[in-house]
């Protein structure tokens, strides 16, 4: 099935040092671009991390530090790598919770700036586990009828995850071929940026999903408790998410501000 685009759509997917994405780094990154008239552009790029890569990461994607020795660091890409995801929505696998905020990390380490407004995220994991509940090597079998023989290598698991995609929109006639009703779909827990550690409640308020003031409005803990704001900006939560709540504590000053003014 051709994917209905007013856009370039990135399939995308990193192999890393590790799982952290604060703290890790890219090894290897692949991508498929989409384009509206059904054009794909293939891309694929090892990096130096500046950084020893774990055996046990070794083990799952088969990348040494001697395979990467002489590659180029992902801060002499960042440019060329920007330019291409600058027009483009984004799709992956498991990628709102991993793949999308370590590169945000990676790009924002560099001093480049990686924008994020108006730009759709379909993660087709999401999608699978709404739908099926199974791993990539499954859904490839179960949507496509076919073997992944050659998972975590990053251009198998781009090109599996885009097939995938495609599957699923045959398989099930009212999942729309629409980029923003993907990504709205693909969204878990209605989150409000990529780690989900911001939610919308059933009244579509901000709330946070997680430690002692889960399910409480992030506008009224920062009201009533400033400092757990400053706290998570010295934590260690992903850029995205420290976007989200630098916004809405800028809102919640706002709204003091306008509250005195009129008193």
């Amino acid at each position: 099935m051709k994917l209905n685009l007013t856009r370039p759509l990135i399939f995308f997917d990193l192999e890393t040092t590790g799982t952290n994405v604060l703290r890790d780094r890219i090894v290897e990154i692949s991508l498929i671009k989409v384009f509206p008239d059904g054009r794909e552009e293939h891309k694929s790029r090892r990096l130096n991390p500046e950084m020893h890569i774990p055996a046990e990461a070794t083990a799952v994607h088969h990348i040494t530090d001697e395979d990467v020795a002489n590659e180029p660091t992902f801060r002499q890409i960042a440019n060329s790598l920007a330019e291409i995801f600058a027009d483009s929505d984004v799709a992956g696998y498991n990628s709102n919770k991993f793949d999308v905020p370590l590169l945000i990390e990676e790009f924002a380490r560099v001093g480049v700036k990686f924008d994020m407004e108006g730009r759709r995220f379909i993660d087709v994991q999401n999608i699978f586990h709404k739908m099926e509940q199974r791993t990539l090597i499954a859904a490839y079998r179960f949507y496509c009828g076919k073997e992944l023989n050659d998972a975590h290598s990053a251009h198998a698991d781009t090109k599996a995850t885009y097939e995938v995609l495609c599957g699923q929109l045959e398989r099930y006639p009212d999942l729309e071929n629409d980029v923003q009703a993907l990504a709205d779909f693909s969204r878990m827990n209605r989150s409000v940026d990529l780690s989900a550690r911001i939610v919308l409640n059933d009244d579509n308020v901000e709330v946070f999903n997680f430690g002692k003031h889960k399910g409480r409005s992030v506008k009224d803990v920062f009201t009533r408790e400033p400092s757990f704001y400053f706290w998570m900006m010295q934590g260690e939560f992903g850029k995205d998410t420290k976007d989200v709540i630098t916004r809405l504590y800028a809102e919640t000053q706002k709204s003091k501000k306008c509250s005195k003014g009129n008193t």
